[in-house]
């Protein structure tokens, strides 16, 4: 009779845990979830957004004839806040012509240099975030639609073995933090959740401007690992799981972080 008791005590349980609905994965948190109240209204107000400064700057650069085919980028795609809309929510992506996963940044330069005959922008300079800024800004609100071909989805599973892996001198990894200590405090600052939907970002230690790649090489620099330059694979991979990583999260250049 007990092992009879026990069996239907197991069959009743699993029937009803079958009945109950899966409890949903816990949806993604913008790093501006884990801002204080006075970050996010800087952020809030376009007027008082350090930011949107850079904004400001990119749109002279957009209409500002560059290179030797003397052309601006308006020349070509006309006003951005209409050909731009969702284009940055498309990068980072594989572009065939290029033969390599591109991040805005480099997507860019590359237009610069085929199309305007110009010499590419040196990556973290105030152009290139302006310009970057610019394009981004016209794609705020919207979810990062992530890229289905082979080379995308081949990179994005590279970023993520990076996010995992531990790495420099403190043997720890991206997951460690953001993902397990997330609104946890470290100093005066509380740990995000790592989302990159809010760069090129005004953050105030910075007291300017900054791309997700500078922000990414200083937490490679905090493990005490060595930090890929700028536009390196690896750091272009990383950029392309993060986003992918964001979910349903809007994009919010330019955010303004702590």
């Amino acid at each position: 009779m007990g092992v009879r008791l026990l069996m239907l005590l197991w069959a009743l349980t699993g029937a009803a845990m079958a009945a109950q609905p899966p409890v949903p994965a816990p949806l993604p948190r913008s790093g501006l979830a884990f801002a204080s109240a006075d970050v996010r209204a800087l952020q809030a107000d376009d007027f008082a957004n350090p930011g949107m400064l850079w904004v400001d700057r990119g749109a002279k650069l957009w209409n500002s004839p560059a290179g030797a085919s003397g052309q601006s980028c308006a020349g070509c795609h006309r006003e951005a806040v209409i050909s731009m809309k969702g284009v940055a929510a498309r990068y980072p992506r594989f572009d065939r012509e290029a033969g390599m996963v591109l991040n805005l940044e480099a997507r860019i330069n590359r237009c610069r240099s085929t199309r305007q005959q110009a010499e590419p922008l040196v990556w973290e300079s105030e152009a290139l975030l302006a310009l970057t800024a610019h394009v981004a800004h016209q794609s705020r609100g919207q979810a990062f639609v992530p890229a289905r071909d082979a080379q995308s989805l081949e990179a994005a599973a590279r970023g993520r073995e990076q996010y995992v892996r531990r790495q420099g001198q403190m043997n720890l990894a991206c997951t460690h933090c953001h993902d397990r200590l997330a609104g946890r405090r470290l100093l005066a600052e509380t740990i995000s959740e790592g989302q990159g939907n809010g760069y090129p970002a005004y953050r105030l230690e910075w007291q300017g401007l900054g791309s997700l790649q500078r922000r990414l090489r200083a937490c490679f620099t905090g493990v005490r690992a060595e930090a890929p330059p700028y536009g390196a694979p690896e750091l272009v991979e990383l950029e392309l799981y993060l986003a992918q990583r964001s979910g349903p999260l809007g994009i919010e250049t330019p955010a303004v972080r702590r």
